[in-house]
């Protein structure tokens, strides 16, 4: 009786493993993890605006569920269709800095039907500094 409840439980792991090979689904994988924009002066504050360039690697449509941003940065567009396997899409967000010396950490969350990883985060770093003043000649 054992042996065959063995056999048995064998069998069933032997086809929920091959079942899981076969599953696939979408995969998003992004260009980058990060985006770190370096050091800006305040003297000189730029408006930011990236596009987030990702690619469904996987076999089924990707679908973005939810797209949210931190600490005063704002998307503007995501895709709202499905994304097809192996086609690309943008993610575009703005942001403003306050000109004052700080160190910026800020989010983007994603949330997609991939099942190895429903929710990516993309960070966006950089340092905001005061200018040195000009030696005197």
């Amino acid at each position: 009786m054992k042996k065959s409840f063995f056999a048995i439980g064998l069998m069933l792991a032997g086809m929920l493993w091959s079942l899981n090979l076969r599953a696939g689904g979408p995969a998003l994988d992004f260009a980058l993890d990060r985006i770190d924009f370096g050091t800006v002066y305040t003297d000189r504050m730029p408006e930011f605006k990236y596009n987030i360039e990702f690619t469904n690697a996987g076999d089924a449509p990707l679908l973005l569920n939810a797209v949210r941003a931190c600490c005063g940065t704002r998307v503007i567009s995501w895709p709202q269709e499905p994304v097809m396997p192996g086609q690309k899409g943008n993610i575009e967000i703005e942001f403003r800095l306050a000109p004052r010396a700080q160190r910026v950490s800020r989010t983007i969350t994603i949330s997609s039907n991939d099942p190895a990883s429903p929710v990516s985060i993309i960070r966006i770093i950089g340092q905001v500094d005061e200018r040195s003043p000009e030696p005197p000649r």
